[in-house]
């Protein structure tokens, strides 16, 4: 029997592996200091974006499976934690640094924190919480998570409502079986 590599492709992404994987077992078994060599350029507006009620996100270094930080370029849409709704909560740790405009950092567990570009946070990402956009204008925050990928974008609606790549927007398609 043959596998396409439609079929490969689809058998890695179900496995959350990378395909190399499939070929070569782990990636890193074979190079000095674990290093594989991977990489991943984003140019400014490249990446997955992912439009959810609370904010829109860009994942860059979106086609790299298996990684061990996601980063995320996300806007905070609410102005208040009522327009927010219930916080998320999510496997791993956060670091969040703003870019630009005032956050305010609610959490379940601490004081909600007002933080200015150039601030920066890490905290237990399993703690309730949520960005809120504190000042006029644009908000926007780099943050670096340690969840898997697909359990960040669950945790944030479950539901994307749009994808950019590389600058082109386009609906998402649901998962094709088989």
């Amino acid at each position: 029997m043959s596998l396409t590599f439609d079929k490969l492709s689809r058998l890695s992404s179900g496995l959350q592996v990378d395909i190399s994987t499939l070929f070569n077992g782990d990636a890193t078994a074979n190079h000095p200091h674990g290093a594989s060599g991977r990489r991943s350029i984003a140019h400014a507006g490249e990446g997955k974006a992912i439009e959810t009620k609370n904010y829109s996100h860009v994942y860059p270094a979106w086609e790299l499976l298996n990684k061990r930080i996601i980063p995320i370029v996300a806007e905070p849409h609410a102005r208040s934690l009522e327009e927010f709704g219930e916080l998320i909560r999510h496997p791993g740790e956060e670091y969040a640094f703003v870019l630009e405009g005032e956050v305010e950092l609610h959490t379940s567990l601490y004081a909600p924190v007002h933080l200015k570009a150039g601030d920066s946070i890490y905290f237990d990402s399993g703690m309730g919480h949520a960005y809120i956009a504190a000042s006029d204008g644009p908000c926007r925050i780099l943050s670096i998570c340690s969840a898997p990928e697909r359990e960040l974008i669950a945790a944030t609606d479950g539901r994307p409502r749009a994808e950019t790549t590389g600058g082109a927007t386009r609906k998402r398609r649901p998962p094709q079986k088989g």
